[in-house]
């Protein structure tokens, strides 16, 4: 069961719908922002998904921007097979979205009732579906576009999938946004630079398990299997704050505008 859910907690469906509209296309059922450089016409960023997948347009206008700032191109692949498991109806308030806020009783209750109601789409998009629709487009785009070396960045839901994909030969560099249910034995396997942006508050990437997660990096310190990384903490900040901001919460939207920075920083420097 905690595999199916993804460690779905209340801020994973909690957050703001991003204004403006996409200027990208989609292209075989994924969405596709067009580099500016033609410079960085060999390399491309996957931007993987919250649980809310394309239909949520905040995506899409990340990964124009990205196209723009880091001058790639940059792909959304439909990592639900056209079913994301949350519609984007099932955008809630269960809690706020700053720090030290609690649950109601009534809200628990309202917050279990749906997990119950999406259950079958859960488990229909569970980690190792997920990780072969992952691996079936990276192949077929690599192919097509001549790709010759990838990144990825991953929100929340698509944050633990890139975790995994980081353990594989698939990937060159990733970005890791607070991310939904991973373990320690994964975070462990990762091999390629990787960076992690950390909400303050998280129920899935608590501070008990980030701290093991940069340690498990600094070990390697010095050795064969030592790898690029960075964590930073975005203070102020809940589950959810990079992919779904709350624009008018002045330290929201300075902690959007920084994680965004990281990445774009990220990838100029290890793409």
């Amino acid at each position: 069961m905690a595999d199916v859910t993804q460690g779905l907690c209340p801020h994973c469906v909690n957050g703001s719908v991003l204004e403006g509209e996409p200027t990208g296309a989609m292209i075989d059922g994924a969405y596709f922002a067009a580099g500016t450089d033609a410079s960085q016409s060999t390399k491309a960023v996957l931007l993987l998904t919250d649980i809310f997948g394309l239909p949520l347009k905040n995506s899409k206008i990340l990964a124009d921007v990205f196209a723009k700032e880091v001058g790639c191109d940059v792909w959304v692949p439909d990592m639900f097979d056209g079913r994301p498991p949350i519609p984007v109806s099932g955008l809630d308030a269960y809690l706020h979205d700053t720090p030290g806020q609690r649950m109601s009783l009534l809200t628990k209750l309202g917050f279990a009732w749906m997990v119950i109601q999406y259950l079958p789409a859960l488990i229909r998009n569970r980690s190792s579906v997920i990780d072969a629709r992952l691996h079936a487009f990276i192949t077929k785009v690599k192919e097509e576009k001549k790709y010759e070396r990838l990144g990825a960045v991953g929100y929340c839901f698509g944050g633990a999938a890139g975790i995994r994909l980081a353990s594989k030969d698939m990937i060159d560099t990733v970005v890791i946004v607070h991310p939904g249910r991973c373990t320690i034995s994964e975070i462990q396997a990762m091999k390629i630079p990787s960076a992690f942006a950390c909400a303050e508050e998280d129920m899935s990437f608590g501070p008990d398990l980030r701290n093991k997660a940069e340690a498990a990096f600094a070990e390697r310190k010095g050795k064969d299997n030592f790898i690029e990384y960075e964590f930073v903490d975005y203070k102020g900040t809940v589950h959810g704050f990079a992919a779904r901001p709350n624009l008018t919460i002045p330290v929201i939207k300075e902690s959007f505008e920084k994680v965004t920075t990281q990445i774009v920083q990220w990838f100029k420097k290890t793409l």
